[in-house]
């Protein structure tokens, strides 16, 4: 074992697409990181998490960290739109009433349409109805219609990362940035509960709530044997991930206005110092609440999962080269991409997606690219922010992208993360919580010299403002 360094932290990072685990040491530097694919269990009911593949992975690969270093704390920062409902008492060794519902289920907004007269107003929880299972209520309402029995036995519901917390400590508690990302639970305007939570009879089963850095216990004492961690290695309770990677930024940069773009699967864009009446709930713009118990103005799309598809219809891979001279290209020849790709999220949720002009000619990647820019600036513009702009996450590994909207957002400054991991140091944080002094490391995103450009922006606007019927769809 590595005893150089002690005190390390071991960091579980599920997102919908790969579940990680980090191990940083006491300066919170990453010394071991694994991942896995994270896929849907699609036998029984309805399509789940699977939970007992994840469970595995985990601690195979805690077993596996800890053989080289002594882990001493852990913390979870999860995706979010997930909650599981669990009986204490009597449910086997997962805990679960029910398997934990995947929020791209189409079917239960299908089988729901009554939910919309139970739900609070916007201008409450400042969470718009949202497709699919995103809107967590909608999807506790449909699990309590559909299994009233299983559901009745539920002695608690968590949110994602207190439940892997409960997993590994036996402390239940709940969590304001899980409980106030689009959830419908929770209300700007009471700070408590919202009315839908009363109107589904289920306040006494939420835990009591608890900060992100709350200290939940030590590792069960049969698994801190099973995972060779540290005796007496404390559990934080974790949060939601994008609140993690606005953690860091929110530290160090104070009052001053900045937001932060988290990508992955998702691309969340989160503004500090927006009024939230300047939402707009038709436009996937929404508020969380920030760890520290703060509302954040914040618009969103599946960049990761949009950017996959054009590539894909537009014929490219992922992994492909490209040039500036590519993205001009695009431009020069009045080549388009048309939301919605994301089958009914962002802020042209619903609109029939694809290609105007001649796709044979070029980068389908440049083309996703510029597309994906066009859809920052297109938010940061709706969220009026301010400030400087931060990206973190998967679009860092495409510099062009960022570079484009450098030139976009000429009145601003867009930054790098030089942190490849914002995510997991976020949530490193509540682990040390009395010291962290949030820390970043950015670097300037360049520009893009590409000629044409606000024009092409124009001009893709009006196609989607005018409902442009897509040539190739």
């Amino acid at each position: 074992m590595n005893n150089d360094n002690n005190h390390h932290t071991l960091i579980i990072d599920i997102g919908k697409t790969h579940v990680k685990i980090h191990v940083l040491n006491k300066r919170f530097e990453p010394e071991f990181a694994r991942q896995m694919t994270n896929k849907v269990n699609t036998d029984g009911d309805y399509p789940s998490l699977d939970t007992d593949a994840i469970w595995q992975w985990l601690c195979e690969t805690i077993r596996a960290a800890s053989a080289q270093y002594p882990i001493e704390k852990m913390t979870i920062t999860t995706h979010g739109a997930t909650a599981a409902l669990v009986n204490r008492e009597n449910s086997g060794d997962s805990g679960l009433v029910l398997p934990i519902l995947d929020y791209e289920y189409d079917s239960i907004y299908e089988q729901t349409p009554d939910y919309e007269n139970l739900r609070p107003d916007f201008d409450t929880t400042y969470s718009p109805m949202l497709p699919a299972g995103l809107n967590l209520g909608r999807q506790l309402y449909w699990l309590q219609r559909q299994f009233p029995q299983p559901f009745s036995t539920a002695t608690d519901i968590l949110m994602y990362p207190q439940y892997w917390v409960w997993r590994l400590t036996g402390h239940l508690s709940s969590e304001i940035t899980s409980l106030g990302c689009h959830t419908d639970l929770w209300s700007l305007q009471d700070d408590d509960f919202s009315s839908l939570v009363d109107t589904l009879q289920i306040r006494d089963l939420f835990p009591p709530l608890h900060h992100a850095w709350f200290n939940c216990g030590q590792v069960t004492p049969e698994l801190t044997e099973h995972l060779g961690v540290q005796p007496g290695c404390q559990v934080f309770n974790g949060l939601h991930d994008s609140n993690a990677s606005f953690l860091r930024y929110r530290m160090t940069q104070k009052d001053a206005p900045f937001t932060v773009v988290s990508t992955g699967t998702w691309t969340i864009l989160m503004a500090s110092n927006v009024p939230l009446n300047s939402l707009r709930h038709d436009k996937d713009m929404l508020a969380n609440i920030d760890a520290l118990g703060t509302p954040v103005a914040c618009a969103r799309f599946m960049g990761g999962r949009e950017f996959e598809r054009i590539c894909e219809q537009a014929g490219s891979w992922l992994g492909e080269q490209f040039t500036e001279a590519d993205i001009q290209q695009v431009i020069t020849e009045q080549v388009f991409a048309l939301p919605d790709f994301s089958q009914g999220s962002g802020p042209f949720g619903g609109h029939p997606s694809g290609f105007s002009g001649p796709l044979e000619k070029i980068s389908g990647i440049a083309l996703a690219t510029l597309y994906s820019a066009l859809m920052i600036d297109y938010q940061l513009t709706m969220l009026q922010a301010r400030g400087n702009v931060y990206i973190e996450g998967a679009f860092l590994k495409n510099p062009l992208l960022c570079s484009l909207l450098n030139q976009l957002r000429r009145e601003q400054n867009v930054y790098l993360s030089s942190d490849s991991t914002g995510t997991v140091l976020g949530a490193a944080y509540l682990t040390d919580w009395q010291n962290a002094e949030g820390q970043i490391d950015i670097q300037d995103a360049g520009h893009t010299k590409v000629a044409g450009l606000n024009e092409y922006k124009r001009q893709w606007l009006q196609q989607i403002e005018l409902g442009h019927q897509p040539l190739r769809a």
